[in-house]
């Protein structure tokens, strides 16, 4: 995702005053967080119970207040190997329990073997403490009903700061200072809230002829796709190519109180999502009933077409097409 992909998807809640995302110095690349400063409170508490556990692509991206950056709460991440391959995540994380508060975990699984343990994960506690308590006390030792002995320790060596970080960073940020962490000071609040992981709340439903896919339930399931240069070149005739930019997706009789963080959750499985629009009344601030998505990818654009169009949410089927000349003025396309 780009930095304005970030503030796209953050302006859908509310106004954002500054986003910002980290990426490494020396090659530019995304470290896979950033931070986003709301003008109000009210905003970024909102932000955190919409976008939490928020699927997006392959990812499903953790929200929270930024933590003031201290020593207290660096290194706090470790680095688990040898969990035995029938270990699920809540019997890992009863395993750690007793040494502190954890804040995130996660085992890291294979998607070759359809989603089989590789028996390697992560736990983050909230203070550096509790994780050396940790590893003195379960490095080396053999959990019940397994064989062989776990390894623990820190993730990132503290004395290799930079070279560390990048990998790791994907999967449990060191959230440090800012407008956001200020806000987080001024409420009085750390949101731990128990530790956070995936939820597993999206899941295939199947119809025919091709495999729909549920975005409130699952992963993408691979559809048949059309031809790819004919279907572009049909799409691109039809006014759905933004040059330069990506592809158009119109999404019609959407409900009156819609608000654009729905099309994200709808859209951002299926691949990169540039940006979204709920066009409203302008009397009312409702939903007119329609609204526009712009994917970067046209193969990914091309799935979430067919896997939404038909969709039912709430109580409305949705109509998804490539944008026409005619949908922006909100008539359905007649293909």
């Amino acid at each position: 995702m780009t930095q304005e992909e970030i503030r796209s998807l953050f302006a859908s809640i509310g106004e954002v005053e500054s986003c910002k995302l980290i990426r490494d110095k020396i090659t530019g690349q995304s470290l896979g967080y950033g931070f986003v400063n709301y003008h109000r409170a009210e905003d970024a508490e909102k932000a955190i119970n919409t976008l939490n556990g928020l699927r997006l692509q392959n990812k499903t991206i953790k929200v929270s207040f930024a933590r003031p950056s201290s020593e207290n709460i660096k290194g706090a991440n470790l680095y688990v190997s040898g969990i035995p391959k029938t270990m699920c995540q809540s019997e890992l994380e009863t395993l750690f329990a007793p040494f502190g508060r954890i804040i995130t975990s996660r085992i890291l699984c294979d998607s070759i073997t359809a989603g089989l343990s590789k028996g390697v994960g992560f736990i983050r506690f909230d203070t550096r403490g509790e994780a050396e308590r940790a590893i003195e006390k379960l490095n080396g030792t053999v959990p019940q009903g397994a064989t062989e002995p776990i390894t623990v320790k820190f993730a990132n060596n503290p004395s290799n700061s930079t070279k560390g970080l990048a990998p790791l960073a994907a999967y449990l940020p060191e959230f440090s200072s800012g407008a956001a962490a200020a806000a987080a000071a001024a409420l009085g609040v750390r949101r731990f809230g128990g530790p956070i992981h995936p939820t597993g709340r999206l899941r295939y439903i199947p119809l025919s002829p091709l495999a729909r896919f549920s975005p409130l339930a699952g992963d993408i399931l691979a559809s048949p796709l059309l031809p790819g240069a004919a279907a572009a070149a049909a799409a691109a005739a039809a006014g759905a190519a933004i040059p330069g930019t990506g592809w158009c997706i119109f999404v019609y009789n959407l409900a009156p109180d819609t608000e654009e963080s729905v099309l994200w959750q709808l859209f951002g499985p299926f691949g990169a999502v540039q940006s979204v629009k709920v066009i409203r009344d302008l009397q009312t601030n409702k939903c007119k009933g329609f609204g526009f998505v712009t994917m970067t990818n046209y193969d990914e654009a091309l799935v979430a077409i067919q896997s939404l169009n038909g969709y039912t949410l709430g109580n409305r089927v949705l109509q998804v097409s490539f944008k026409t000349a005619g949908s922006s003025t909100g008539r359905p396309s007649k293909a």
